[in-house]
Formats: structure tokens, C-alpha cells, sequence
């Protein structure tokens, strides 16, 4: 989208960018396209109007999208024998099977294959202002700042009917999925299932549920196998919240010769979170991370349009962020225990392993069923 617009090369748009002391961004990630950047006040008309000129003028110029392909490809390439991005994309298939969220990465092939007229369809079709928002944090004159806004955008026209991913699938635990590395001397344990949305009035139990089993430093998981056991650098534990749903993740890299061990006291993490009521001042702990961790987020301009663009997926904005405060505060041992019953429990739980198999399998066997695809 950088390459160029039908009114300036690649080259004009970025000294256009740097006369206004900034520069823009775009990624994406499985649910949208995201365009960032900041400048002084005084330079806003002049950045949304060149903002405007890429949303609705990119021009993709045939050799700049074939050098960008070619690029893509060997990226590709050499993030496919990465055994994190290997672990990564066999959890997602067994998680998700055929939704969207179950590749992780585009095919080489399929990449091959595009052109700039197909990457122009693809603008022209998805890049529309009909379910897209705009956050703009700053000193700024909310009516002036619009007005501001509607001249600059109003070029950008409606495309085809937005795009919406369908739910997310149930989860269908099954087997422990082991992904075969000959010779490999590290094992990549995955495990993952459902969690609860953001918008649901549980989640800042889930949230502190998952904080104290392995969201943070001081967490069970890291004191487990980490600082007591010294099976990994890397424990941890996460939710990931996407347009269809949302998903808890567990991550832990280990050696070979302790895969099976490492396994074993994960599960029985994950079964004490699930099955004992956590101590009052470890709940205590994680809560005041979460708070400290939520003003982090939102005390700069950047951190909090960060924090209000993903937000706005599920259409919440800066109410939520004060009602998640004040829910937080009232998390008692009885929720948190709830969620962990609900979605930490191992019984709940997909488990990918990426490793030797020759090695671990029979390890792993003893503690769960194995299947090698």
C-alpha cells in the first residue's frame, strides 16, 4: 500500500511523509488492516489527506508488487522450518481445522500466484470505509477534528459487502498431536482452547485466572518448570482475542529429554488451577499486575489507541476500560477458580507437541494419547 498512489511514486510519498516529521505503517494481522502513525497537531489535515490518497489511490505498480512477492516467498521459506512457527500453525489447524484462524501462514504457492491486479481487486473490494474505524488520541477539538475528518475522507467510497468471519468452531480435544523434527534437540509444547470474550463479565476473573497460572513472571507455570525445574527460559500463558472468539494459549519450549516431564507439569498446573481455589495473596499479586500492567497501556497517546483499536473490534471503547478496572477489583478466589474450571482444565485442552518423535513419543504416550500425522 506504500509502494505509490496514482498521484505520487513511492518516492514522493515518502518525502510528503517526512516534510510532516512522521511516517505511516500498515499490517495486518487475521481479522484487519491496520494503518498507524503520529504527528504534531498542527500537520493532521495534511497526514489525512495523504491517508485518504492511499485508501482510495494506492496503485501497486507491477515490478514494486513482483520484488514485495518474491520477498514474501522467501520469508515464507525460511519461517516454515522455524520450530516456533511450525508449533504455532499445527495448533491453529487442530484448533481451528478449516475456519480462517486455522492457517497461520498463506501458502507459497498461493502467493506465487498473485498479481497486482488481484492485490488492486483486493483494495478495491475490502479496503472500504464501511466497517472500518478511525482512533485519533491527542489535544484535539473533537467537532474540529471531525470536520477535519469528513473533508478528507469523504473521496473514500463504499466496495463489495464487508467481510465477516464466521464463529469460531467448537473445540474437539482428541488426541495430543505430535509433529515429527527429526534430530531435533528442543520439543515445542502447545496447548489451547476456548476462552471468554472481553465482552463477557467474566473475563477479568479469566484474565487474573490466567495471570496466575502462567501470565506473568511471577506465575505457577514460570515458578514450576522455569525457576524450579529449569526445563525452559519461555513458559507462558495467554488469551488471544480475535473477531470470532477468543482462545487461551499455553507456550513452552523445552530440550528433548525433558518433554515428557515438562508436559506432566503442565497438566497438573492446569488441573490445580482447575480443581483447588488459589491463595488469596497470589490472586492479590496477579491483580495488581493487571492493574499496573492496563495504566502502562493507556498512559501515552500511542499505548492508548493502541489499546482503543483493538478494542473497537467487539465495539467497546473507553467505558470498558474503566468498568474493567473496577471488575478487576472485585474478582474474588471463587471466580477465578470458576473460569479456571471452565476453560484451563486439561480435559478442555488441544495439545500439539513439535519435536523428535523418535525421542519423545513413547514419553509422551504415558501420559496422554499421541497421534503422528
Amino acid at each position: 500500500m506504500l509502494l505509490g498512489t496514482a498521484e505520487r511514486t513511492e518516492l514522493e510519498l515518502a518525502h510528503a511523509l517526512q516534510e510532516l516529521g512522521t511516517e505511516l505503517t500498515v499490517t495486518t494481522d487475521v481479522d484487519r488492516l491496520l494503518i498507524s502513525g503520529a504527528v504534531l497537531r498542527a500537520g493532521l489535515p495534511a497526514l489525512l489527506e495523504l491517508l485518504a490518497e492511499l485508501l482510495t489511490a494506492a496503485s501497486y505498480p507491477v515490478s514494486l508488487v513482483d520484488s514485495e512477492r518474491r520477498r514474501l516467498i522467501d520469508q515464507l521459506r525460511i519461517a516454515r522450518s522455524q520450530p516456533h512457527v511450525v508449533a504455532s500453525a499445527a495448533r491453529a489447524r487442530r484448533l481451528f481445522g478449516e475456519h480462517p484462524y486455522g492457517r497461520v501462514l498463506p501458502d507459497v504457492e498461493d502467493v506465487a500466484a498473485l498479481t497486482a491486479a488481484t492485490v488492486r481487486r483486493l483494495h478495491r473490494d475490502r479496503v472500504q470505509p464501511d466497517g472500518s474505524t478511525l482512533v485519533l488520541v491527542g489535544d484535539l477539538s473533537p467537532a474540529r477534528t471531525l470536520d477535519e475528518v469528513e473533508r478528507a475522507l469523504a473521496v473514500w467510497s463504499p466496495g463489495a459487502a464487508p467481510v465477516v468471519t464466521r464463529p469460531a468452531p467448537a473445540v474437539s480435544v482428541g488426541p495430543a498431536v505430535l509433529v515429527d523434527r527429526p534430530g531435533s534437540v528442543q520439543s515445542s509444547l502447545r496447548l489451547a482452547g476456548k476462552s471468554c470474550e472481553r465482552t463477557d463479565p467474566a473475563y477479568p476473573a479469566m484474565q487474573l485466572a490466567n495471570l496466575v497460572f502462567g501470565g506473568y513472571f511471577s506465575s505457577r507455570y514460570v515458578e514450576n518448570i522455569r525457576e524450579d525445574k529449569g526445563y525452559t527460559y519461555t513458559p507462558r500463558s495467554s488469551i488471544d482475542h480475535r473477531q470470532a472468539g477468543s482462545s487461551f494459549y499455553v507456550d513452552a519450549d523445552v530440550s528433548t529429554s525433558v518433554t515428557a516431564a515438562a508436559l506432566l507439569e503442565t497438566l497438573y498446573e492446569l488441573g490445580r488451577m482447575a480443581v483447588m481455589p488459589v491463595g488469596q495473596q497470589e490472586l492479590d499479586n496477579a491483580r495488581q499486575y493487571a492493574l499496573g500492567t492496563l495504566a502502562l497501556s493507556t498512559a501515552t497517546q500511542a499505548g492508548l489507541a493502541a489499546t482503543l483499536i483493538g478494542l473497537s473490534g467487539p465495539g467497546l471503547g473507553l467505558d470498558w476500560l474503566a468498568d474493567y478496572r473496577r471488575s478487576l477489583l472485585g474478582v474474588t478466589v471463587d471466580d477465578v477458580q470458576e473460569q479456571s474450571r471452565a476453560y484451563l482444565a486439561p480435559a478442555k485442552l488441544v495439545t500439539v507437541v513439535v519435536g523428535d518423535a523418535r525421542a519423545i513419543r513413547a514419553g509422551l504416550a504415558t501420559l496422554v494419547e499421541v497421534d503422528v500425522p
